[in-house]
């Protein structure tokens, strides 16, 4: 049975496998405009069975007694974390609600920007899956208020740790991360430092 460090260190090595790239030149173009020799496309592990069931396992973890109904965010990079953390909550016996924040809110129906079945007052999580700038996330954050939900933190998947913890900080006062660029990047260089597994000594 994996311990919280264990799943830590098992998603790492799944996200450097599905979702980590590095590149000298060019450099990638972030949504923010940025460029960046590294990018985090978090989808081939957020949507991955083991890797939406340490993600949930961790989020778990992380939440415990903290006395949140809901957890969710910007549509499209939370939406899996948050399913995760939601069946992986159902099946620990302390169930947590999933819902999303629409980036365009419906012209007809009830033209709601938060879709799930949470009500005004719930006590939530923000989650989103990376944070650079900490835009959407904040995005997410004014619309979850505007619903009249009551945002007690922000979880991220990783904080890229380029200024968007301290942006989100002006707009709540608890911002965690699963993990951060600086430990995904210390493993990386390790395994770039490793010797082949057949080198003979």
């Amino acid at each position: 049975m994996m311990d919280t460090q264990g799943r830590k260190e098992r998603l790492i090595e799944i996200i450097l496998e599905r979702s980590f790239k590095y590149s000298d030149n060019p450099p990638f173009t972030l949504v923010s405009g940025r460029t960046s020799n590294y990018y985090f496309n978090c989808k081939p592990t957020t949507l991955d069975p083991e890797g939406m069931n340490l993600i949930g396992e961790l989020l778990c973890d992380m939440l415990a007694g903290a006395g949140v109904t809901a957890a969710g965010g910007l549509t499209l990079g939370a939406d899996p974390i948050a399913n995760a953390l939601s069946v992986i909550s159902f099946q620990k016996g302390r169930p947590i609600k999933s819902f999303i924040v629409r980036k365009d809110v419906k012209d007809h129906g009830m033209k709601s920007a938060v879709e799930g079945n949470v009500r005004p007052g719930e006590k939530v999580v923000i989650l989103d899956d990376v944070i650079t700038t900490g835009g959407s996330t904040i995005t997410a954050i004014e619309r979850a208020r505007e619903a009249g939900l009551v945002v007690d933190r922000v979880i991220a998947l990783i904080d890229r740790e380029e200024g968007g913890r301290e942006n989100i900080e002006t707009h709540v006062a608890r911002v965690d991360a699963v993990l951060t660029r600086s430990e995904i990047m210390s493993r990386y260089r390790e395994r770039r430092s490793a010797p082949p597994p057949d080198a003979k000594p």
